[in-house]
């Protein structure tokens, strides 16, 4: 074979590969899951406890996919309740039937019966999370979703030597089903989770939990990824490693301009990567992993830390044994549970990559403007309903004055048939009803209104939100969360937002991306999104007590004209009410 023969047959290899490898990066894949909903013995702190699950884990099964694939999870139920499944952050592009809010988008699936998720992940590679979405049953249905990126297509990091999820939730010795029943039938608050968990391990902290501890077993000199996953019903958080810097690395699936931290705090329903490097030797020492709250509401919380451990393990030449007895024990150290300070400045440390490879696409226009206040009031309860609060009242939540009821059939068959009349009304309002000094001196009167009432949006509509917390029984934190979108985080602050003055530090240019946003207590965060997903989206308070008391609400994003910017019909297994 000639020399020129051989240069061609070698250049045509190179362009096959580079073809091969370009078609690679396209490939969408089909994943398939199967989600049995049946009940499983677990023993937490000295109990044996039948609890819900997926597949008989707790914390449940990991679903992995990559960016573009296809994926489809059949969901049967097995137990007693009614069982409805989100998957938290999944955009739902003209899939919103497969979101999984109980009553919002679909009804629930009945005991004995199935449903088909099926969704293709678009535009999104990182951590998210699945859970129940009805009642509280995520207290125990929930699980890590990792969307890798196409393949060939690298990380905007360092390559981890291995990825680890780290998912953080609570764990209580009752039913938490009868806990939430219990709450709404005397109109007062719920009952505290007895411990926190880290993958679903509680720690030596608690009794007879010696043995339910989390342990990160790493080597020396090695970059690990940790996912991790607030899936806490209750209790935002603080994570820490003791003697170990974490580099935070994405949120809520989305890559973030790298920063240093020894603490990171999360809300219910957020999701944080972060890089762990570790120490070049191996030290004759173990480090704490603790997990405790952040809490800044008057209620009463599970104040117990979670405690896990990261060893070193030794090298494979080594003959020596580790004598565990002698091993140095180090402690990391947590803010204040109520630090309000510290989570500000967390929170503000957040950016958008905002680069040609992964711009930051928020509106710089807005065609609607809106003003949430959030918040505590109370309600009148019915004559037949003996709560405890004064005068026959209970504690509610509302978003504007208005406090969420949920209807008997699903909003979004409701909006695509055109059947809303009796279901919701399109009169939320985008302003507080009234004025008052909302982190200060509480209105007089508190008592909330109550409705099923939507925001109607035309397809594409560039939104911006403004969230603003209010003390009316006591400034909270409260971590909203949109399904069906992502949005810009463009400005937050403390105390009443100025209309006037605090639009203009608004950040532009590099907002954080997020599908979970913590209100601050006392203050406000500005949000903008483009309302560019037709469906019916609901939009809520992480913290599973607030969402019972109605601080929740839906927004419906109407087709657009084209094609592709319309809402397909429903699937044919759609559960029916």
């Amino acid at each position: 074979m000639s020399s020129f023969m051989k240069a061609m047959l070698i250049v045509l290899c190179a362009l096959w590969i580079l073809l091969e490898l370009a078609h690679a990066k396209h490939v969408r894949t089909t994943r398939h899951y199967k989600f049995n909903i049946k009940m499983q013995n677990v023993t937490r702190l000295c109990q044996t406890k039948s609890i819900v699950t997926v597949n008989g884990q707790f914390p449940g099964p990991r679903i992995i996919a990559r960016e573009g694939d296809r994926v489809v999870i059949k969901v049967v139920n097995h137990v007693k309740y009614n069982i409805s499944i989100h998957w938290h952050g999944i955009r739902q592009i003209r899939s919103g039937w497969a979101d999984g809010p109980a009553y919002i988008t679909q009804c629930p699936i009945l005991p004995g019966q199935s449903y088909v998720y099926n969704f293709t992940i678009i535009g999104q590679r990182g951590t998210l999370w699945w859970h129940a979405h009805i009642s509280w049953l995520r207290a125990t249905l929930h699980g890590s979703i990792v969307i890798l990126p196409k393949r060939h297509v690298p990380y905007p990091f360092p390559h981890p030597f291995k990825e680890v999820p780290i998912v953080l939730g609570e764990w209580w010795k009752a039913d938490t089903e009868a806990v939430i029943n219990q709450a709404i039938k005397t109109g007062l608050a719920p009952n505290t989770s007895d411990a926190h968990t880290i993958n679903g391990l509680p720690g030596p902290l608690n009794n007879c939990s010696a043995k339910d501890t989390f342990k990160l077993k790493v080597q020396p000199g090695k970059t690990y990824l940790l996912r991790i996953i607030n899936a806490a019903l209750n209790d935002e958080m603080f994570f820490s490693i003791a003697n170990h810097t974490l580099h935070v690395v994405e949120a809520d699936a989305v890559y973030v301009k790298p920063f240093r931290t020894n603490i990171v705090l999360i809300t219910p329903g957020q999701t944080t990567n972060v890089l762990l490097k570790t120490k070049s030797i191996t030290p004759n020492a173990k480090f704490i992993i603790a997990s405790r709250p952040y809490a800044t509401g008057p209620a009463s919380f599970d104040n117990t830390t979670a405690i896990g451990f990261l060893e070193y393990k030794k090298h494979s030449h080594s003959n020596t044994k580790p004598n565990n007895n002698n091993l140095k024990l180090f402690k990391p150290a947590l803010p204040k549970f109520n630090d309000t300070v510290f989570a500000m400045n967390f929170n503000k440390k957040f950016r958008s990559l905002a680069n040609s490879r992964f711009p930051a696409k928020l509106p710089k226009t807005v065609d609607r403007h809106f003003f949430f206040t959030v918040g505590l009031g109370i309600s009148q309860c019915s004559k037949n309903q003996a709560c405890q609060g004064p005068n026959n009242t209970r504690v509610a939540a509302a978003i504007n004055n208005v406090s969420f009821v949920m209807p008997n059939t699903a909003l979004l068959q409701a909006h695509f048939f055109n059947k809303s009349k009796g279901v919701f009304t399109t009169d939320f309002p985008s302003n507080p009803p009234f004025k008052f000094n909302y982190t200060g001196t509480p209105p007089k009167n508190i008592m909330v209104t109550s409705g099923t009432k939507v925001v109607v949006l035309p397809y594409n509509t560039k939104v911006e939100l403004v969230l603003q917390d209010t003390s009316i029984i006591g400034a909270e934190s409260h971590p909203l969360h949109l399904h069906g979108f992502n949005f810009f985080i463009v400005g937050q602050g403390n105390g009443n937002f100025d209309p006037k003055k605090d639009p203009s530090k608004f950040n532009l240019v590099d907002p954080p991306e997020r599908n979970t946003a913590g209100v601050p207590s006392g203050g406000w965060v500005a949000l903008r999104f483009l309302a560019d997903n037709p469906g019916v989206w609901f939009m809520h308070c992480h913290l599973e007590v607030h969402t019972s008391w109605g601080l929740k609400m839906a927004w419906v994003v109407q087709d657009g004209k084209g094609r592709n910017q319309k809402l397909p019909p429903p699937p044919s297994d759609l559960p029916k009410c």
